[in-house]
């Protein structure tokens, strides 16, 4: 009898022992299930992602097409600030500032092109780098009619923003012009300087010009392309100096630099291959009309407009075009090199 009790009692052992690993294997089973399910769960969500990429791909490439399709428009398409309109310009106290640098940039400009003459680049240069810097945070810089009515054609700036600046451009190179003058007739009256041996570097040249063509030699229209072409080299400058903005005196010294190749481009075809030794070449429509633009007599109206035409012709409509032509040749420029389009 006593040695049956022991296996009695280890029956029950074994069986309490056999039971726990069934119920950790089963744990296990479950465990192995549920992550089953949630990895494959996982995987349904990462697959329904993959699957709606390519149509977020679809829809930029779309969009891209779209823009593509229209490069004209992208072209005339407005690049300065939108919101800008007779309307709202002068809610902004800034226009003011802008004007008033417009005033006393142009007004500089021109008095180094009558005290200094056009026949000197270099001094026009350093001249024109550092008015450019001083004011180019006011207004942009302009100080020239002919950037101006490129900004405006190429649609950088509004067209009453373009307006004013004209205004103030004209205006400015009006003030210079009385000061210079000012002090050169007090220099005449005195008799220490003589009006044949000294005289203001462009204003003989448009006063000649103003008369007519003939009496300008047969030079009008060969006078008229020199102003055409340095209008097209400054404001394509201009144009380029636009993407580097950010860095005032890089922009300021590639502006210089157009208005250095201009002058220095007249300089030549004026002396050398046309013989002309006096200037006939101002490059800025605001401070040519000091130059004489509007003849003080005439006989009568058809007297007057024939003083006037070739003036006008010269001094201001072909400049105002080369403007507009170097703005839209370095538009075109950035875009076949895929650049965009600075304002």
């Amino acid at each position: 009898m006593a040695t049956k009790k022991p296996k009695t009692a280890k029956k029950p052992v074994a069986k309490k022992t056999s039971a726990k690993p069934k119920a950790t294997s089963t744990k296990a089973k479950t465990t192995a299930k549920s992550v089953a399910a949630k990895t494959t769960k996982k995987e349904k969500v990462t697959a329904k992602a993959t699957v709606k990429e390519p149509k977020v791909e679809a829809v930029e490439k779309t969009v891209v097409m779209s823009e593509k399709t229209h490069p004209v428009k992208e072209f005339f398409a407005r690049k300065g600030d939108k919101n800008e309109n007779i309307l709202t310009i002068f809610k902004d106290t800034r226009i003011i500032g802008a004007i008033i640098a417009e005033i006393i940039g142009t007004g500089l400009v021109t008095t180094i092109a009558l005290t200094l003459g056009l026949f000197n680049p270099l001094y026009m240069i350093f001249g024109y780098i550092g008015i450019t810097a001083a004011v180019f945070k006011l207004s942009g810089a302009h100080m020239n009619p002919i950037i101006t009515a490129g900004m405006m054609a190429s649609r950088r700036v509004s067209a009453i923003r373009g307006i004013l600046y004209i205004i103030a451009q004209i205006l400015g190179a009006w003030f210079s012009f009385m000061i210079v003058n000012g002090f050169y007739s007090v220099g005449l009256a005195s008799g220490n300087i003589d009006a044949t041996s000294t005289t203001l570097p462009a204003l003989t040249a448009a006063s000649d010009l103003a008369h007519s063509a003939e009496d300008f030699g047969g030079f009008f229209w060969a006078v008229t392309m020199i102003e055409f072409a340095g209008a097209i080299i400054m404001a394509f400058f201009y144009a380029r100096a636009l993407n580097y903005k950010r860095g005032v005196y890089t922009f300021a010294a590639i502006v210089g630099s157009g208005v250095f190749l201009a002058m220095l481009f007249a300089v030549v075809i004026n002396s050398t291959y046309l013989g002309i030794n006096n200037n006939t070449f101002i490059m800025n429509p605001a401070a040519s009309m000091m130059y004489g633009l509007l003849p003080s007599s005439a006989d009568g109206f058809d007297g007057l407009m024939a003083a006037l035409w070739p003036m006008l012709v010269t001094y201001v409509i072909f400049p105002v075009l080369g403007g507009i032509v170097g703005f839209y040749l370095s538009d075109i420029l950035s875009k076949f090199s895929g650049q965009e389009y600075a304002n």
